[in-house]
């Protein structure tokens, strides 16, 4: 005998399907917190406590990536068994996880213009005050030695950030050798400032548009994960109603 399509029954195997988006957009946030915290973030660490928002919310994302999954095998297994208590449960979590989503796109979007305009100056006094050099194995100076490195840049605003450093005090160097296009030459001697040997731009505004970039896929991943998630919480109420 045919099996009957009723309402109720195309209602259950849609939030089956529903639940498997939702699992879906579990894993996505997963794929982004990871990414921002262990990698697509990791060179602002240099920025302090102006960028530990970024690390914050990425952690926040992987943990909500996990929730999410579990509300997903949770979800389709109460549609299943059509037991109202875990459809319950599922449908409380799954609004508080889109409320926290909303308030993290809007909150790291609203933090960024602070970090712009707090951590320049903040930045270049902390410069000025601790880097030691660049095979000094303070944790500070490693930092900014990778930084410089790898953005291929040299202090916060430009190359003249050290003078009157605690470093060029304590060296007489006017600025590192990370600051060289090619630390192996022989101009390379922490004195010769020209722009054939040293990159002379700052390396704020790039660890800016990095914090920027990384903000802006918090935000769209977490919008993304919410607007995926509606569907299935609305279908969710519905059922719940209809087994009441």
């Amino acid at each position: 005998m045919a099996e009957m399509h009723t309402p109720y029954s195309s209602l259950k195997k849609l939030l089956c399907l529903l639940n498997g988006f939702l699992a879906m957009s579990g894993v996505i946030l997963i794929g982004l917190g990871i990414y921002v915290s262990f990698r697509g973030a990791v060179l602002t660490t240099v920025l302090g406590v102006f960028s530990t928002h970024l690390f914050h919310v990425g952690y926040l994302c992987l943990a909500m990536g996990c929730l999410t999954v579990l509300l997903g095998f949770a979800g389709w297994y109460a549609t299943s068994k059509e037991s109202r208590g875990i459809l319950l449960f599922c449908l409380v979590w799954m609004v508080v996880v889109l409320i926290v989503e909303i308030t993290v796109a809007t909150l790291v979007l609203a933090f960024l213009p602070i970090v712009q305009d707090a951590a320049l100056e903040h930045n270049f006094v902390a410069l000025k005050r601790n880097y030691r050099g660049y095979n000094e194995p303070d944790h500070f100076s490693v930092e900014w030695n990778l930084v410089m490195e790898t953005l291929k840049c040299c202090g916060v605003k430009n190359y003249t950030d050290f003078s009157g450093s605690s470093f060029e005090r304590t060296t007489g160097y006017t600025h590192p050798r990370s600051c060289c296009k090619d630390m192996g030459t022989a101009a390379c001697t922490g004195r010769n400032a020209s722009a054939g040997v040293i990159h002379q731009e700052g390396c704020f505004p790039k660890l800016l548009k990095i914090a920027k970039t990384q903000s802006i896929n918090l935000s769209a991943g977490s919008l993304g994960a919410a607007v995926i998630q509606l569907p299935g919480i609305l279908a969710t109420l519905l059922l719940f109603a209809k087994l009441g």
